[in-house]
Parts: C-alpha cells; structure tokens; sequence
C-alpha cells in the first residue's frame, strides 16, 4: 500500500471513485512478470473496477496499463458502462472481463447450437462460471471440470449437468466445444476428446503455458483450435467489444446470467487475494474493496 497522486484528468477519461476492482489471473502474471505485454513500471495493477462518477454508478475496464487496484482509476469514458439496478460494486467489478472473454467468441467466431456439448474447464472459476451460465442460455449441454468435489458442486449449481476432476473427464466425455482457460496439459486431452468438427477455444494459460500441437492431431480428428484474446481486440476492434457489452447488460437485466462474486478482499490484502488465486482455492470472481 502507498500514497502516490490521483491520475489525471483528461478529455474523454473518466476519474472512477473505485468501489470495487475485479482481480484477474492476468495480474498475478503481470505481477511475476510473466505477462506476455507487461505495462510499463511502476504500474498499479487492475484492469477492471466498479465504481462512482458524478454520482453515476459505473463499471469499467481501465487502460491497458491497469490502475485498478486503487482509491481512484482512469477510464476512458468508451469503456464506462452503468452498473445495472440492484447490481453491487462487487458483481460490477466481476462482469466486464469475465463475460465477455466467454460471450466474444461463443457469438462471434464459434457455433453454439441447443443439444451442442459443452465442457467447461475450471467451471467454479470467474471465466469458467460465466461460459457454463452463457452456454446453457443458448442451449447448450454443459459439462465442467474442477479440481475439488466442493467446485464441482459449484459448477452444477451454476447449470453444468455434470462435473468431473481434471484427471477424470477424458473417460466420460465427449463434446463439441471445449472451453479451456487452463491451459498445459489439458490441451491435447481437451482435443481427444472433441467429436468431428468440434473446437478448442483456448482462453489462457492458468494451469501452465499452452503446448506445441501438432496439426496432424486437428488435421486427423476433424476438430479446430481457437483462440480469443480480449484485450488485443479492445485495441483492434473496440466495436465488437462494445457491441458485445450492451448484449451482456441487456440478458443482465433480463436475469438470464449474473456475475459469481467468490470472495472480497480489502485493498490491504491484495496479496492475499492473489494466494487464493494462485493456489486455486477460489470460486467464482476474487475482488478487492479499496
């Protein structure tokens, strides 16, 4: 914890008075310097926040740099959205960053049709409780995996049908999409077990660094390899991001999904936060409450 000068106001940015900030994996990289496009140091962590402006009650994702992890952040005014009535600052700071790394690609380059399977690795996590409560809104059959019989209940609570140990699923399932922001090993277990013309969308790297894959092994089985990288497309295609936002608020509201705040954490026991993280004892969304 320091003091340092609040960020400072310029046109088109927002000075967000910081509620809440949603803790991604990406801050624990960035932190251990392991993060692919680390910000420039010193950087304040945090990439996401919820929070007040002008009495307005927002959530927002902050420039790429971060400054989440604060009393104030810096938002550029495209990336303010309003908090939903009756939403906490809490489940604000837990929407953004999770949704949209699940909703992008399911409705954007990949087909998910009422009866698909799904299986959703680290169900009970932030992404992973988002991708079961999206893909069973579009119909889908959802499968997950988690590492605990506790997160395995959490992940058939959200929806899944069933949930299974890493080291189990191969043996009992079968699906046309998997969802994998683990990473590691569970790469080329993930793709044995796709039906024909069936697709890995590979999300992140939690569970270590994403292997080398043969294409012999896609070629062969008829199956596709995906991948989505939010932030390089916030850069890239901010239309498609924002496009994607206002859907997500809009089956908010209608109660079709809602974020899973697993934990809150004050500002002073940020390090504590990313232990959980890291340790992978957490379910649903870790966040900090400065």
């Amino acid at each position: 914890m320091a003091d340092v000068p609040e960020p400072a106001a310029e046109e088109g940015v927002a000075l967000v008075r910081v509620r809440a900030a949603g803790i991604n994996f990406m801050d624990c990289l960035v932190r251990k310097g392991q993060y692919p496009q680390p910000p420039e140091l010193p950087a304040v962590l945090g990439v996401e926040v919820a929070g007040e402006v002008d009495g307005r009650r927002v959530m927002g994702l902050p420039r790429h740099d971060g400054g989440g992890y604060a009393e104030v952040a810096a938002v550029d005014e495209d990336w303010l959205v309003p908090l939903p009535e009756g939403a906490s600052f809490a489940e604000g700071a837990s929407f953004l960053m999770t949704f949209l790394t699940a909703y992008v690609p399911l409705t954007r380059q990949l087909r998910v049709e009422p009866g698909s399977t799904v299986l959703v690795h680290a169900g009970s996590g932030g992404v992973g409780s988002a991708a079961i409560q999206l893909a069973r809104h579009f119909g889908a059959r959802v499968v997950a995996t988690a590492s605990s019989e506790e997160k395995q209940t959490f992940a058939r609570e959200l929806g899944a049908e069933e949930a299974y140990a890493y080291e189990d699923f191969a043996e009992h399932v079968r699906a046309d999409l998997v969802i994998d922001p683990v990473g590691g090993e569970l790469v080329h277990q993930s793709l044995k077990v796709l039906n024909p013309l069936g697709t890995l969308l590979a999300l992140g790297y939690a569970g270590g660094m994403w292997p080398h894959v043969d294409p012999a092994l896609i070629v062969g089985r008829n199956v596709g390899l995906v991948g989505f990288y939010l932030g390089r497309l916030m850069r890239l295609r901010p239309d498609v991001v924002r496009a994607a936002i206002g859907e997500l608020v809009a089956l908010w509201d209608e109660g079709a999904i809602r974020p899973v705040v697993g934990a809150e954490f004050p500002l002073a026991e940020a390090p504590a936060a990313h232990r959980l993280i890291e340790e992978r004892k957490h379910v649903g969304k870790v966040v900090l409450v400065p």
